[in-house]
């Protein structure tokens, strides 16, 4: 099947759901990626979930919000073969990934739903109601924008008045930044700081350029007691020292950003919060 072709599958699949043209909801999901895995876990009751992948329980490191709710759920390494073991009546993808898997289930016809790359909190919210609507779960969709927004008041209600630059420095030296981390941000009291640092041919921000430009807010994304990989090295620099007094510096895995979705709000009143402490570093003890 062609890729047009396909897109017009999946427009059509998630038509044939919303428009409420079958009599129930899919009853054996299998999802096939971590940013799929998200959607599945909160849209989908959990007896109808036949595989989640292996990245929404992996401890090596976490990098998923649910990892602590999915025990007992099946997590596979995404083959066809392992997913048609599964036996299928909807495998949710994220778009664009696994195109060998996705030209096997067109081949057998087995119906898969796309999760779009969201870039804004109001794209999220139209994918979060159009996959609720795919899944048959069009309330608990509506419970997840709900929370979502309860989530962004709060970190309004926190957040300081004046933007605080903040980077969020992730190992190996990447920052951690995108339109929907970004607006998560600006709700927080936050302005991104990563666009302003001079990167290195692989996108990597040094650590000289951290010192140099100390932000107000600095964030290791991980966990500080993680420093047995090399990628977590960059984050233990001692130079990064020099920053005592000038920044102020925290740990925070910050795994909801990972993935866009409505749990990604439940970062900003985090950031919020760190967004307080760094102004307050800034005015110093004695200063209003």
């Amino acid at each position: 099947m062609t890729a047009p072709a396909r897109l017009v599958a999946s427009a059509a699949l998630l038509f044939f759901y919303a428009s409420g043209s079958v009599a129930a909801p899919p009853q054996r999901v299998v999802s096939t990626n971590l940013c799929a895995d998200e959607y599945v876990f909160r849209l989908v009751d959990r007896g109808h979930i036949a595989a989640l992948s292996f990245e929404a329980g992996d401890r090596h490191p976490v990098v998923s919000t649910i990892a602590d709710e999915v025990a007992g759920i099946a997590q596979i390494r995404p083959s066809a073969e392992t997913v048609l073991n599964y036996r299928p009546d909807l495998v949710v993808m994220f778009a664009g990934t696994l195109p060998k898997l996705r030209a096997a289930l067109d081949d057998l016809h087995v119906p898969v739903l796309e999760v779009p790359y969201d870039d804004s909190l109001a794209a999220i919210r139209a994918t979060t109601r159009r996959l609720g609507a795919a899944l048959g779960a069009p309330e608990k969709a509506d419970l997840l924008l709900a929370q979502m927004d309860d989530r962004l008041a709060r970190a309004r209600h926190v957040a300081p008045a004046k933007p605080v630059r903040t980077l969020i420095y992730e190992p190996n030296g990447y920052a951690a930044s995108g339109p929907v981390t970004q607006e998560l941000m600006a709700v927080a009291g936050l302005a991104d700081a990563a666009p302003a640092y001079a990167l290195t041919r692989s996108g990597r921000i040094p650590v000289e350029e951290v010192i140099a430009a100390a932000p107000d807010l600095l964030i290791y994304s991980g966990h500080q007691e993680t420093a047995d990989a090399r990628a977590n090295l960059v984050q233990h620099h001692p130079a990064l020292a020099a920053l005592d007094g000038r920044a102020y510096a925290t740990w925070n895995p910050l795994l909801p950003l990972l993935c866009a979705g409505p749990w990604s709000a439940d970062a900003a009143p985090v950031l919020a919060a760190l967004g307080q402490k760094a102004r307050m570093l800034a005015r110093g003890p004695d200063r209003p």
